[in-house]
């Protein structure tokens, strides 16, 4: 017997129903006019003219006429040309034996998601499969030559680098899950860019110094951004690392702030390789790497300019960067600065 729901209510009163539940709502009639609709099912663009504006979704809406039961099905729509795809789960069943009710939910947010934690843990699977197979190669290679020193010892610091580098991107794959979760409420004060700047800048020194480049810092006092002053030191430290990790010895790596429309713009420049054009919209992608032999090289895990875009985005800002290839590249990370307002006279300060 067919799982027909009769719900003997008017079209007009379901969707008043469906309103209240904030929830989007078309009924049809038996031609597939549209009865009525709410105004969220306006707002995405489900109706236009009378009808519903999606070839798929009139199918969908026939086969559960056909079927007498409820159905429920992922559909793809876009409004037109010009505008991205949005997924929807459409839930339809009989409001009487004239009419027919769809309810629709968005899902592209979530089913973005999905996909994003999907991608992420393959993409998480290969990068600890390669440390932790060398790792294990090492060791057993130690025990096999027990009995040569020198053997010995170029397998134990091949395992220190593998292990230091398993190390390290189970640290970065941490930071940005804290990061992507974009809870800073806890975290937010009122932070000094240029201790920012000067935290950064040391931690990279010891490395700049091994490739006998300059780091050279033009940071003004007294910006301040309000955010998490440990995230913003890492993104930093990041963008400092990045600009000595693909520059040559002996050259210069630039860094310096600007105030420009109540933004504070902080600039990381090196002389290095550069970045190909067609390459540069992925570099902040996850584990991405522009040359993966040099990332194996120097230990890179390729989230460190995907934090940095990360913790951007949770301080309101924004990140880019210029680049030619053999000419370096400027990374340039947008903060809104803390404006403070003089209750005394309701003027802003910074």
């Amino acid at each position: 017997m067919p799982n027909t729901v009769a719900i003997k209510t008017s079209p007009e009163d379901a969707v008043a129903f469906l309103e209240v539940l904030a929830v989007a709502g078309v009924v049809l009639d038996r031609l597939n006019n549209v009865m009525a609709n709410t105004e969220l099912a306006d707002e995405m663009g489900l109706v236009e003219y009378g009808r519903l504006a999606s070839e798929e979704l009139t199918d969908f809406a026939a086969r559960a006429r056909n079927s007498g039961e409820t159905l429920t099905e992922e559909i793809s729509f876009a409004r037109n040309l010009r505008t991205a795809k949005i997924e929807l789960s459409v839930r339809a069943t009989a409001l009487d034996d004239s009419h027919l009710i769809l309810v629709v939910e968005d899902r592209t947010e979530a089913k973005r998601l999905e996909d994003t934690r999907r991608d992420f843990i393959e993409n998480i699977s290969h990068e600890l499969k390669t440390p932790i197979s060398s790792i294990s190669l090492l060791s057993e290679a130690i025990q096999v030559a027990v009995d040569n020193p020198e053997q010995v010892k170029k397998f134990a610091k091949n395992l220190q680098r593998e292990s230091k580098r398993l190390g390290s991107l189970v640290k970065e794959i941490i930071q940005l899950s804290r990061i992507q979760g974009g809870d800073l409420a806890a975290s937010v004060e009122p932070v000094d860019l240029s201790t920012v700047i000067s935290e950064a800048t040391d931690l990279n020194q010891f490395q700049a110094d091994s490739k006998n480049i300059k780091l050279t810092v033009n940071v003004p006092e007294g910006l301040v951004v309000l955010g998490d002053a440990e995230l913003l030191t890492m993104a930093m430290k990041n963008l400092i690392e990045n600009a000595i990790v693909y520059s040559n010895e002996d050259t210069q790596v630039g860094i310096g702030i600007r105030e420009v429309d109540n933004f504070a713009e902080i600039t990381v420049t090196d002389n290095g390789l550069g970045i190909p054009l067609d390459q540069q919209e992925r570099i902040f992608e996850r584990f991405y790497r522009v040359d993966p032999s040099r990332s194996r090289a120097t230990g890179g895990t390729g989230l460190g300019l995907s934090i940095v875009k990360h913790a951007a985005i949770n301080h309101g800002g924004d990140i880019n960067v210029f680049s030619r290839v053999g000419l370096g590249s400027t990374f340039t990370l947008r903060l809104p600065l803390l404006i403070e307002t003089d209750n005394s006279s309701g003027e802003e300060q910074k």
